[in-house]
């Protein structure tokens, strides 16, 4: 992300908290996930940048910082000399069109991140790294093409007995609509080339043309190829005269470049990974890794937040009891423990009484519960007025005279004021209860906040540091 992705100015604060909540799961991806699984090789398949050919050579460089920050291997404490390898995409340098006109963002990529065109060899497999960007072109041969096609003439007629593995920003031809597999989540893209003016080649394309990658196969007999550029999952098999074949799209790892489902690639490539196999291919196995969904997980908090800005404005002042039907359940919950506590007081009154034996004329036996004497119980209705006592039998309560519905009050009602002043309004009411629900709900996430901004905030910085 830089400030040709979303068109906003490079001092916008938003496009500065994109940058640092895009670089930031990046490098947690990249210091938690991948360099955990103890890489001997790592490779880039290109697009580094966003918009990297169109940056002034200010911006590129602190593009460039914040990659090497997300991709550092300063944590890596075990190897932390893992061998790095890196694929030009289009988004780094341009395609063919762009470097006759601008030839310096060649100059500036190879400066960092070294040639477009090489092979290294690990675990016994040639890996083919080729400037795709640079193979298809117009009539007029510029000099990065020729470059380009002399380095694969040469690796043609090399050595065969190793597997190759070639790797290209831009995927290989495919017809459209052709199936990409189950791990795609984004429409199939089909080829688009756009030319650019005077002949001076390739401003866009979203494949190679069937020519070259008919030529590409038939030089290089690649076992595997991987490719990029498309930001999505895309398997396809190529059919050639020394046999099938495939080819792996890999995703993005960025969750911000129109794939939900960011992804990487872990490959094994050795001679006996498959014992008693004569199938070159068989040397490379790949097992494509899928990172967690960060739209969903933001998407998550969202939700939370609004959950809980509803509970702080709707959540009663008085308690669960103001809620509706709540103080009948309250009730309810009473009786039923008052009914189970006193069926339990009655069956231990009966456990711990002192009982009898007696013997009836036949000579049986017969267990009989003693009396117990109790006191007399004093009713809690009995009041003392003077010297004697009065008592308020239930009986009694049947005579007692109703109150006359003339001096009923209703209690929910307000009486006028005795100074004959008026009552207040019930709109002005109204509106002192809202700005004192508002009050408490800003008084609450204040406090909220106050407990969770610093946590969350030592978090973040935790894993964007470096230690």
């Amino acid at each position: 992300m830089d400030s040709t992705s979303l068109g906003l100015p490079a001092s916008s604060v938003a496009l500065q908290a994109i940058e640092l909540f895009t670089d930031l799961n990046m490098r947690r991806s990249f210091q938690s996930v991948i360099l955990p699984s103890k890489p001997d090789v790592i490779l880039f398949l290109g697009d580094h940048f966003d918009g990297g050919p169109y940056l002034s050579d200010e911006e590129w460089q602190e593009s460039l910082f914040r990659f090497k920050h997300i991709f550092s291997m300063s944590e890596q404490r075990t190897n932390p000399h893992v061998p790095i390898y890196y694929l030009s995409g289009n988004h780094d340098i341009g395609y063919s069109g762009f470097h006759s006109i601008h030839p310096k963002v060649i100059s500036r990529y190879e400066k960092e991140f070294g040639p477009r065109n090489y092979h290294f060899l690990s675990g016994e497999v040639d890996f083919v790294v080729v400037d795709a960007q640079t193979l298809d072109g117009g009539a007029k041969q510029s000099k990065e093409r020729a470059s380009t096609w002399e380095f694969i003439k040469t690796l043609s007629s090399g050595n065969e007995s190793n597997p190759k593995v070639l790797l290209t920003h831009i995927p290989l031809y495919r017809p459209d609509n052709t199936p990409c597999g189950p791990h795609r989540s984004s429409p199939v893209i089909n080829q688009r080339i756009y030319n650019a003016a005077m002949d001076q080649g390739i401003r866009y394309q979203n494949y190679l043309s069937k020519e070259t990658s008919d030529l590409l196969l038939r030089l290089l007999k690649p076992t595997l190829v991987l490719s990029g550029h498309d930001h999505d999952q895309c398997t396809v098999v190529h059919s050639t005269t020394f046999g099938p074949v495939t080819e792996h799209t890999l995703g993005t790892i960025s969750w911000q470049q129109g794939n939900l489902y960011p992804s990487f690639m872990l490959m094994s490539a050795g001679p006996k990974l498959i014992p008693n196999s004569t199938d070159s291919s068989h040397g490379v196995l790949t097992n494509l890794c899928f990172l967690p969904k960060q739209t969903h997980i933001y998407i998550w908090y969202i939700f939370q937040f609004l959950i809980t800005i509803l509970l702080l404005v709707f959540w009663p002042t008085n308690g669960l009891s103001s809620l509706p039907y709540m103080n009948k359940l309250v009730s309810f919950m009473r009786y039923v423990g008052a009914e189970l506590f006193s069926r339990t007081k009655e069956k231990d009154d009966e456990e711990d009484g002192e009982y009898e034996m007696v013997f009836d004329a036949e000579g049986s036996m017969h267990l009989v519960k003693k009396a117990v004497a109790r006191p007399p119980r004093t009713n809690s209705d009995s009041r003392t007025v003077g010297r004697g006592n009065i008592v308020a039998r239930p009986t009694a309560r049947k005579h007692q005279t109703e109150p006359d519905s003339s001096v009923l009050v209703e209690m929910g009602s307000e009486t006028p004021p005795e100074d004959g002043g008026k009552l207040p309004r019930p709109s002005k009411w109204n509106i002192r209860k809202v700005l004192q629900r508002l009050f408490r709900v800003v008084q609450s996430i204040v406090v909220i906040a106050a407990l969770n901004v610093p946590l969350y905030m030592m978090l973040l910085f935790k894993d964007w540091i470096d230690r």
